[in-house]
């Protein structure tokens, strides 16, 4: 029984990552070059893949900074010390990207036999991303089906999406549960040069919350 898991190099992908081994999967790892401004998260995902012992992990290159729109992937300043609203989509949003990386993810499925996708959408924290909803889960699931040769001949995808409605200190304490390696990811959406974290941006905070709301030391290393 093999999975596709999108694993980013961040915390709540590993945890993702380690909740679908713990299911009994067997699993093939997913990561993107897509044009990203820093290179710290994808060496966080090979750190991640290899200390969990996953096999099978594959970096896709797309390049989403030919299209912009994102503080991400283009010439946009990332936010620092905001307070987010749900009814807000941020400047780091990138345009339809899990939608991207779902299609590859599940065009390797079907290469790889695999008919279950894990990636770590996440509707409580704050972000205002459409594409980490439940209901983009379920459309996604509906495209498969007729947009697959093994759907088309009765097979079923299933996209899983298990840190949905849970906190961030709550992902937390189930991936320390399953062995998670929290000093290999990386979360921060403007590191230094040497990868240190911001410390400031959305990411950064919501990461350092969690970790005291769950009681438990933080060990991303900041900048000073």
């Amino acid at each position: 029984m093999r999975a596709v898991v999108m694993l980013s190099g961040g915390l709540d992908s590993a945890t993702v990552a380690a909740m679908a081994l713990d299911r009994g999967f067997e699993v093939s790892a997913l990561s993107f070059d897509y044009g990203q401004r820093h290179r710290v998260e994808l060496e966080a995902a090979v750190a991640v893949a290899n200390s969990l012992g996953i096999i099978d992990h594959r970096t896709v290159a797309i390049d989403l900074r030919s299209i912009g729109g994102s503080a991400l992937t283009g010439a946009i300043d990332v936010p620092k010390d905001e307070a987010g609203t749900e009814d807000a989509i941020p400047v780091t949003y990138v345009p339809a990207r899990n939608t991207v990386f779902l299609a590859i993810a599940l065009g390797m499925a079907e290469v790889v036999g695999a008919r279950d996708l894990f990636f770590g959408a996440n509707r409580l924290d704050y972000s205002g991303y459409p594409d980490c909803r439940p209901a983009f889960v379920e459309a996604f699931e509906r495209l498969a089906h007729v947009a697959t040769k093994a759907g088309v001949q009765g097979e079923r995808f299933e996209v899983h999406a298990p840190l949905m409605h849970m906190t961030k200190a709550e992902i937390i304490k189930a991936g320390l549960a399953l062995g998670v390696d929290y000093r290999l990811t990386h979360s921060c959406y403007d590191p230094a040069p040497s990868g240190l974290a911001c410390g400031r941006c959305d990411a950064c905070r919501l990461r350092r919350q969690g970790f005291e709301t769950a009681g438990v030391p933080d060990p991303t290393r900041y900048r000073p």
